[in-house]
């Protein structure tokens, strides 16, 4: 079985709704996957999922493989967890809605995220005080350098905030077509995040899991534009991690300053309170800004191109950079 690449516009393909074009091909069938694998050097491979975090360049060097593989099942039950694997193709708030249907807990904090299953590891996805890795079992996935076929733990894909093996190697070396995931039997809900530890809808003494879900799902819906109504990838910049010496220094200067303490010491800033104070919140240039809601949502007013995301980029990142001394790292990969 082959795979037949074909000149397409990606436009409808990535959430921001830039224009780009390339060879696209889908992939329906794991049988077609060694026909990809040991690809000419000049012709590397970016593999798509819901194009939810992506940064097109209109007429990009990658061809293009959308991942369509579907399937959820319950792969083993054990004393303490359930064992589910989706195929890659799946949507993840799909997923995550038929796992609490199914009476599998443990996901619900990651509800209403967009793009697939296959995408989630590749960026570590995480939201209200759970990220992915906490849940993962292992990632199926073929090396397509190696043309092999593998199964990573947790401890192979070299898990970090927004980042993993999977995105550290670039494009054109992994292919991940299931994920696994061990949901726990004794689930407790997750409220650390302060959004849900005052939600009006979890002061109960042990709300549920759909109650957890259905309040994650609100919370992201009142602060979160719907990219079917106005384009944008999600979070444009990732929360930035300082020394503690650092943010105390800040604390000094700014006694708002929204702060995480990290396991390793470190401190996590919000980024999107950055912005804000930078001036960037609703602020336009051209047909691209930062939204009104959420100052860390960049978003596409209409007719943007990548280089339009760019300048707005750089120019949110300079402001920050001139009233913190805080540099931010984008979020969204590049397909270039």
């Amino acid at each position: 079985m082959s795979i037949a690449f074909t000149e397409q516009s990606l436009q409808h393909c990535n959430t921001l709704g830039l224009p780009a074009r390339t060879q696209v091909a889908v992939l329906d069938d794991e049988a077609a996957i060694p026909d990809l694998c040991g690809a000419p050097a000049g012709s590397p491979v970016f593999i798509l999922g819901g194009g939810s975090n992506v940064l097109m360049q209109s007429q990009p060097r990658h061809r293009v493989l959308r991942v369509a593989l579907r399937g959820i099942r319950l792969l083993q039950e054990t004393a303490d967890h359930w064992i589910i694997e989706a195929a890659a193709g799946e949507s993840w708030h799909g997923f995550v809605t038929r796992c609490l249907e199914q009476g599998w807990p443990g996901l619900e904090n990651l509800a209403l995220i967009p793009g697939t299953v296959g995408a989630a590891p590749v960026q570590n996805i995480g939201a209200y005080g759970l990220e992915l890795d906490q849940r993962l079992h292992s990632v199926v996935a073929w090396d397509l350098h190696a043309g092999r076929e593998c199964a990573l733990l947790p401890s192979d894909c070299g898990f970090a905030y927004r980042d993993s093996v999977f995105k550290r190697d670039g494009a054109g070396r992994w292919l991940i077509v299931r994920v696994r995931f061990a949901l726990p039997k004794a689930w407790a809900p997750r409220l650390d995040y302060p959004d849900l530890r005052g939600h009006p809808g979890l002061q109960g003494d042990a709300p549920t899991p759909r109650q957890v879900y259905d309040a994650v799902c609100g919370i992201r819906r009142r602060k979160l534009p719907d990219p079917a109504v106005l384009g944008n990838a999600g979070s444009f910049f990732k929360n930035p991690v300082i020394d503690a010496a650092r943010a105390d220094a800040l604390r000094q200067r700014f006694p708002d300053l929204r702060t995480y303490p990290q396991a390793d010491g470190r401190v996590k800033l919000a980024a999107g309170w950055l912005i804000e104070q930078a001036g960037w919140k609703g602020r336009r240039l051209g047909p691209v800004g930062m939204h009104e809601r959420q100052a860390l949502v960049l978003v596409n007013h209409g007719g943007a191109q990548a280089a339009d995301v760019q300048a707005l980029a750089q120019a949110v990142r300079q402001g920050v950079r001139d009233r913190f001394d805080v540099d931010l790292e984008q979020e969204p990969v590049v397909l270039d």
